[in-house]
């Protein structure tokens, strides 16, 4: 079960636009995510990849925390606001829930649940 100064930590890692370094620090070598439905990403080498070319395809990334993380024993739930910025200057916002579980304080597999609507898709 994380604590939840983990949980904060961590959260704060996004809140401040350090994606890969949330990933690096708090997942575990085997972590996995899904997003939706789709075919999941195994590994923290390749989510670090996955990572660095979503932040690459874009100008700037924002993460705000809508509210506290909620920690029921391995479980996290968390909501989220991300705000991507195009390189033409266009925002596009995503509301999203991320359901983690975690292995002690590392995390080991994440979900994120929202409308690929949101994004212009």
């Amino acid at each position: 079960m994380p604590s939840r100064e983990v949980v904060e930590a961590f959260a704060k890692r996004l809140e401040d636009g350090d994606f890969v370094g949330a990933i690096e620090q708090f997942c575990t070598p085997d972590a996995v995510t899904y997003e939706n439905n789709a075919t999941p990403t195994v590994g923290r080498d390749k989510l670090v990849a996955k990572e660095r070319g979503v932040l690459a395809a874009f100008k700037e990334v924002k993460a705000v925390r809508i509210g506290p993380s909620l920690i029921e024993g391995d479980h996290v739930a968390t909501r989220w606001t991300f705000s991507f910025t195009n390189a033409e200057g266009i925002v596009r916002t995503l509301d999203e829930i991320a359901w983690q579980t975690w292995r002690g304080d590392k995390l080991i597999e994440e979900r994120f649940y929202y409308d690929p609507k949101q994004l212009g898709r």
